[in-house]
């Protein structure tokens, strides 16, 4: 029997646009997965619940605001990698305050239909996502 691998929890948020085009970010080249495109989140802290932990993450990362009433459930995704199992709760959001600006050395970003997010690498777990999404249309 292997041994269990750590479980991370993260919350992530799907922004979308009025025309259905969602955000994209790249992840910064130095990092792990760098240059891989993916949806906006972060890891879960001890003292956060999901909304929480979201709503600091887009404020940190993206330079908006967004309240738990701008969240809705959309779905997770459960991703075994190499070092530790991913548990990613997943949120869409069509409201915020503010202009998106870069504040954590991605690379870009790009609003993108979902029929096209096949055209982007994604994180092994992220790519659940293009399926729940071009479904959602």
């Amino acid at each position: 029997m292997q041994p269990r691998l750590p479980i991370v929890y993260v919350a992530a948020g799907v922004l979308e646009q009025e025309d259905g085009s969602v955000f994209l970010v790249q992840r910064p080249l130095h990092k792990e997965m760098g240059g891989l495109w993916e949806i906006p989140g972060g890891k879960i802290e001890a003292d956060e619940n999901p909304e929480e932990t979201l709503i600091r993450e887009l404020k940190e990362e993206l330079g908006i605001q967004v309240t738990t009433s701008d969240l809705s459930p959309l779905t997770f995704v459960s991703h075994l990698y190499e070092k530790f199992h991913l548990v990613m709760l997943v949120f869409l959001c069509k409201k915020w305050i503010g202009t998106i600006t870069l504040r954590e050395n991605q690379e870009s970003f790009e609003w993108v239909k979902p029929s096209e997010l096949n055209n982007y690498l994604m994180p092994d777990a992220d790519r659940p996502l293009i399926e729940v999404l071009q479904e959602r249309k």
